[in-house]
């Protein structure tokens, strides 16, 4: 069964006991691939390359929370809320960790929105993802999720020259200031896009216009809360990466896989490729 839940005040120590498990490798008739096997039920989970390396779920995570909560303090720490989800048979697994006690005050022309630092991990030891970690928060007013861009991840393929221990010392390196990013939000939110065609901004970003007529129902929406400004645009963006249902049109289409957490994920790889476009930037230079 896939996971989709949150422990409060509990970090990654007591993992899900679905995701609890190391893996080994078999080869195939096929001379250039290999069977990934989990060590505990015997039970072949997919088909790899055979220069495929990858630690397992417990080694990752756990050295993932270590790396990028070893310079918080307690205080920080308390009431965190850790999320699991998975699918593909627990294969592919995502750790969503929000710190309720690192927060800024976003200011809009309606609203102030309170943002709280969120760290997000992702791993899968078929080869369907490789290592990630992204550094995001998240909207306390509505429960948007928020990545901004390609400046806020550190990612590494499941190549033979993968190690954790590489790996981690490069995620330390490279911690994100979460003030600088609410800095960038507070721009945003001073940016105003009362004078600019959205709409037009949105047929030329999004190349669907069923999918730019109802994100700009959603930037509408954000600007009855907030204002017309470029975080209303972004909330906007960030709704509909959070949320698969009426709320905002973006129904998810049920296929019978076991694939909703990785769906709802590449939305914020979507939202993240949005933020980073010209047509982003340039609006947020005028």
């Amino acid at each position: 069964m896939p996971l989709d839940f949150v422990n409060d005040n509990n970090l990654v120590g007591d993992m899900p006991n679905a995701l609890n498990f190391g893996v080994y490798f078999e080869p195939t008739k096929v001379h250039d691939k290999k069977y990934v096997i989990n060590d505990v039920t015997g039970e072949y989970l997919g088909v790899v390359g055979h220069s495929f390396s990858c630690a397992d779920h417990p080694a990752f995570f756990n050295g993932v929370e270590e790396a990028m909560t070893e310079n918080l303090s307690p205080t920080h720490l308390e009431n965190a809320k850790i999320n699991w989800r998975s699918c593909r048979n627990n294969t592919w697994a995502m750790l969503d960790i929000t710190l309720p006690n690192v927060q800024r005050s976003i200011m809009t022309d309606k609203h102030n929105t309170v943002v709280n630092q969120r760290f997000i991990a992702l791993h899968a030891i078929d080869g369907s993802c490789s290592n990630q970690v992204y550094y995001g928060a998240i909207d306390t007013f509505c429960t948007n999720g928020m990545i901004t861009g390609d400046y806020d991840k550190v990612r590494r393929k499941n190549s033979s020259s993968f190690t954790m221990h590489s790996f981690i010392d490069e995620l330390k390196n490279s911690r994100r200031d979460f003030d600088l990013q609410m800095d960038m939000f507070q721009e945003w939110a001073f940016t105003s896009t009362k004078h600019v065609n959205i709409k037009e901004m949105l047929d030329n970003l999004m190349k669907s216009e069923r999918k730019s007529e109802k994100m700009y129902t959603l930037y509408n929406q954000e600007v009855s809360k907030r204002g017309a400004n470029v975080f209303s645009l972004y909330s906007a963006f960030t709704n509909y990466a959070s949320y698969a249902d009426e709320r905002n049109g973006f129904q998810m289409r049920n296929t019978g896989n076991d694939t909703k957490a990785q769906t709802m994920w590449n939305r914020e790889q979507e939202v993240s490729k949005w933020v980073s476009s010209p047509q982003f930037k340039q609006l947020v230079a005028a």
